[in-house]
């Protein structure tokens, strides 16, 4: 009897430590790929066109999310914000760094919570331009422009493409651009990105963001669904990571610092 049981744990730690042949072991994810939306300081932006890679406050939070857990992360620069969406539907990049929720990007992304910060949209017009906007529809019949495949949550999203004229653009230095020369009528920019994308431009006298905003939108990080990173249990090291980091205000911080380092102003 006794024989018969050692025989039967001597089975069972066979078949457990036996790996069939041709298999190998999954190997530890132990740098992550990122990129996000170029247009989008100080979070996100291009510091020089060769490098190859994104700076700004995400990237450096990210860096500080991961590297406790001995990791790297790797923020690239993709081009276009709509590149970005598509490299990350086909699995080609691990995460991006930084995306409002829409029912299209739940399909190939994986969005953690809790969001990164909260960004309210605003309608920006040159001044001297100036109307009334209280609601969605004070915009009817008028020229927007803001950047291609951009988003501003589901809501206003519906509204605006079956109501609005939006000019989608490669960068948002032509929309302000096209205000300025008007081609259109306002530019449906982030409050925050505008500020200190107009700074960095030296027209920021020349615009004035109407009060009543367009939306306000939590901005989350998010894995794509295809990314071989992409595990539960990863995920939510790096959701607890932000929100410590969300709670001490570390966050906030970060912005504050490359709003400087963007702007110049230290």
């Amino acid at each position: 009897m006794l024989k018969t049981f050692y025989n039967l744990c001597a089975l069972v730690l066979t078949l457990f430590f036996v790996v069939p042949a041709g298999a190998s072991p999954k190997p530890p994810c132990k740098i992550l790929t990122a990129s996000g939306n170029p247009e989008y300081p100080p979070l996100l932006w291009r510091d020089s066109p060769d490098d190859g890679r994104l700076t700004g406050a995400i990237p450096a939070l990210l860096q500080e999310i991961v590297e406790p857990m001995g990791l790297e992360i790797i923020v690239r620069d993709l081009g276009s914000w709509a590149r970005v969406q598509h490299v990350a539907s086909r699995g080609e990049i691990d995460m991006v760094a930084g995306a409002f929720y829409t029912s299209e990007r739940i399909d190939y992304m994986d969005y953690l919570l809790p969001p990164i910060t909260h960004l309210p949209t605003v309608v920006w017009v040159p001044k001297g331009g100036e109307f009334v906007y209280r609601h969605w529809p004070d915009l009817l019949g008028k020229r927007g422009s803001t950047l291609i495949n951009n988003s501003f949550g589901q809501n206003f999203d519906r509204y605006a493409d079956q109501n609005l004229r939006i000019e989608g653009v490669r960068s948002i230095e032509q929309s302000f651009q096209m205000a300025l020369a008007d081609r259109v009528d306002y530019v449906l920019y982030e409050l925050l990105q505008g500020q200190v994308k107009l700074e960095k431009l030296g027209i920021a006298e020349d615009f004035v963001a109407l009060e009543t905003p367009v939306s306000r939108e939590g901005l989350f990080f998010t894995f794509s669904k295809k990314s071989a990173c992409n595990t539960f249990e990863l995920r939510e090291r790096i959701a607890a990571r932000v929100s410590s980091l969300v709670d001490s205000g570390r966050v906030d911080q970060l912005i504050a610092e490359f709003t400087r380092v963007y702007t110049g102003k230290n």
